[in-house]
């Protein structure tokens, strides 16, 4: 997948995040949280394996996590890259 566009999903709201994602040259992840110290790996983790089974290998993307769970974490990075390529069509074995 070739993120197209600049592209944000979530919200501020306790236990969600804000994703947000730009084209860029280059992978590159950045993660701010307020449970950094507790659960940064597992973030980290769960946002570099959703990126990774999408396909995607260049853009910035943007975490800002208050608390989220895996499956919102995963969840809010899906769409937001699915937004961010502009898919017509979906494949849904890749999610």
């Amino acid at each position: 997948m070739e993120i197209k566009k600049e592209a944000m999903c979530g919200t501020l709201e306790s236990n969600d995040l804000l994703v947000k994602i730009a084209p860029r040259s280059e992978l590159e992840v950045v993660i701010s949280s307020e449970v950094m110290r507790q659960f940064g790996v597992r973030i980290r983790q769960v946002v570099e394996e959703t990126v990774q089974q999408m396909g995607v290998t260049q853009g910035l993307i943007v975490i800002e996590d208050k608390g989220a769970l895996d499956c919102t974490i995963q969840a809010r990075v899906q769409t937001a890259l699915l937004r961010a390529c502009e898919c017509e069509e979906l494949d849904w074995r890749v999610l």
